[in-house]
C-alpha cells in the first residue's frame, strides 16, 4: 500500500515519536522511509548584511544534516531511509514531496499547541494536512500531558487525514 513515507523533522526528540509509527509502518509495507528537514531563512531577511544570511543558511543546514542523520541512525536495520536538506515554506516543501507516486504517506508530529499559541503561531503539521495530496498520519508528541516527561504519551492519540 505504501512504497514511501515521508517524515519531516526539526531535529527535536519529540519527532521519535513519529518516526516509531514509520518505521512500524516501513516495516509492514516494505516501504523506504524518506526523512526531509526544511531549512527555511525567510524570517531572517531583515539581517543587516547578506554574508550573515550566508552564514545562517550554513549552520541551518548543518542543523538539517544533523537532524536526518539522527533519523537514520535510529532506523531499524530492516528499513531503508533516504534523507534530503531542502529549503523553503516547510510546510509548502513538505507537501511538494508528499505525492501520489513519489512519497505515498506523511507522518509527521504535531506539537500539543492549542488556544491563542495555534491562532497566532499557525502549525505545520495543519497546513500540511490541509495542502498535502496523500495521507497524512499526525502524531501529537511533545504535549504538557505527557506522562513521563520523554515527549511521548503512552497511548499517543493519531488522526488521518
Amino acid at each position: 500500500m505504501y512504497d514511501c513515507i515521508l517524515v519531516p523533522t526539526d531535529g527535536s526528540p519529540e519527532v521519535e515519536g513519529a518516526l516509531e509509527y514509520a518505521f512500524d509502518l516501513a516495516r509492514t509495507h516494505d516501504a523506504t522511509v524518506r526523512a526531509i528537514y526544511v531549512v527555511s531563512i525567510a524570517g531572517y531577511g531583515n539581517m543587516p548584511m547578506e554574508a550573515a544570511l550566508d552564514g545562517l543558511s550554513d549552520a541551518l543546514r548543518g542543523d538539517g544534516r544533523a537532524a536526518v542523520d539522527r533519523v537514520e541512525e535510529l532506523a531499524p536495520p530492516d528499513v531503508e531511509v533516504e534523507t534530503a536538506v531542502l529549503e523553503g515554506s516547510p510546510s509548502r516543501v513538505i507537501a511538494s514531496q508528499a505525492q501520489p507516486g513519489t512519497c505515498d504517506l506523511v507522518v509527521m508530529g504535531t506539537h500539543g499547541r492549542g488556544g491563542i499559541d495555534r491562532l497566532l503561531l499557525g502549525s505545520v503539521a495543519e497546513r500540511v494536512v490541509r495542502r498535502a495530496s496523500v495521507p497524512v498520519l499526525t502524531v501529537q508528541v511533545g504535549s504538557d500531558d505527557d506522562d513521563d516527561g520523554d515527549g511521548r504519551r503512552e497511548r499517543p492519540p493519531v488522526a488521518v487525514e
